[in-house]
């Protein structure tokens, strides 16, 4: 009989024995997918083989196209990844004593210091929970099964001081111990995993997956630390309610209305608590592995307005012609206009009356043209011999 299967049969004993069987069975659980997924006879050993030999291959092609140069910035990135991802996947201890000391560990730890406590502080709050329970059942003994031993049946009330105390340590034990065992449980299926994601992290169309998983144990890891905090300041509370919960041969109705009152406030408290937790993980970059899209580097082309088109007077071929020329055009045509319009002739003038009459033409305006496209992205040789734009024409007769 394993370790882990004697704390599993001891698990129904209470809070800090269940605790200690799911941090156990979840380490073994982890270590078993891992030798199963990346270890010496692993499933996708082939598959990690493959991916290295294509990660290095697209390297190597944008050498060649000019997409990337041998160069130190350019070189510690890529080797960095490789070696991370190849640290991580192939070694289990690697894996065990970065990634799951830390997710496990380390929240462990800072909720230790500061609570002050000496070993593990989730261990000491479940112990403490224990108490809590120990003396809630003491005193549902006590009081013997008429008031306060079960719930009571409709018939002599539902808001019983007996059934109030039954549902507080109800609430309680969902808020406490259920909050921290589903984290536990989640944290554990998603390091069991995580060898996958750490693989997918190589090529940039599958980071986003493993920046979602490295938020998803992030979140799972920091919860149990916000519950022990909170839970640990509920507690305190909860001391001096469970103490006068007895009177008599009965329960103190005062007292099991408290309890019920904190269990509620409790419960409400770990709801923003997974709420806020949720919003903290959600805006972190990931070291980079996310970026929002308005920090992805894409460029956006220029957009160039349509220009109207004029053509030559002989019928010839159009070229589009900029707004102020128009403008110039249209004024020299009312100029002309003006000057048309001869002196009248006085009254026996003989002389012979000569009339000149400049005349310029433009194009009719040929309607809205769509937008031309976009500056070129790359410059060659042959945009060095660009047409010039001809020079608006005109005949005077």
């Amino acid at each position: 009989m394993s370790a882990c299967e004697a704390l599993a049969a001891n698990a129904p004993s209470g809070v800090a024995p269940a605790l200690r069987a799911v941090d156990c069975l979840a380490n073994e659980a982890a270590a078993t997918a891992f030798s199963r997924l990346f270890g010496s006879a692993g499933s996708l050993t082939p598959a990690l083989t493959i991916l290295l030999t294509l990660y290095i291959a697209f390297f190597a092609i944008s050498l060649l196209t000019g997409r990337s140069r041998v160069s130190v910035s350019a070189l510690t990135p890529r080797m960095m990844t490789l070696g991370l991802v190849l640290t991580f996947v192939t070694s289990w201890l690697a894996y065990q004593g970065v990634v799951w000391n830390l997710a496990v560990g380390a929240p462990d730890q800072i909720a230790g210091i500061l609570l002050g406590a000496k070993g593990s502080a989730t261990q000491l709050f479940a112990d403490r929970i224990d108490m809590i329970f120990a003396a809630i059942a003491e005193v549902a003994s006590v009081s013997g099964g008429g008031q306060g031993g079960a719930l009571q049946n409709t018939a002599s009330g539902s808001f019983t001081p007996g059934n109030l105390m039954w549902l507080g340590a109800l609430l309680l034990m969902l808020g406490t111990v259920g909050v921290l065992v589903t984290a536990r449980i989640a944290l554990a299926v998603l390091l069991a995993i995580g060898p996958v994601f750490v693989v997918l992290g190589l090529f940039s169309g599958t980071r986003g997956l493993t920046a979602g998983w490295l938020r998803g144990v992030v979140m799972t890891a920091i919860t149990p630390l916000f519950v022990v905090l909170g839970g640990g300041l509920m507690l305190e509370l909860l001391v001096p309610v469970v103490n006068a919960l007895r009177e008599g041969e009965g329960i103190d109705g005062r007292a099991a209305m408290a309890l019920f009152m904190i269990a509620a406030i409790h419960i409400a408290l770990m709801t923003m608590v997974l709420r806020v937790v949720s919003s903290m993980v959600a805006g972190w970059q990931v070291f980079g592995l996310a970026a929002p899209e308005n920090r992805t580097g894409a460029r956006t082309m220029p957009e160039v307005a349509p220009a109207p088109l004029a053509g030559q007077v002989g019928g010839g071929m159009a070229y589009p012609v900029a707004a102020t020329d128009l403008r110039r055009s249209s004024g020299i045509a009312a100029a002309a206009m003006t000057a048309e319009s001869p002196a009248a002739p006085t009254a026996g003038d003989n002389r012979t009356s000569i009339t000149s009459r400049t005349v310029v033409t433009t194009a009719a305006d040929p309607g809205p043209l769509p937008a031309l496209r976009g500056a070129a992205r790359a410059r060659g040789i042959g945009s060095r011999f660009q047409a010039r734009r001809p020079q608006a024409q005109g005949m005077i007769r």
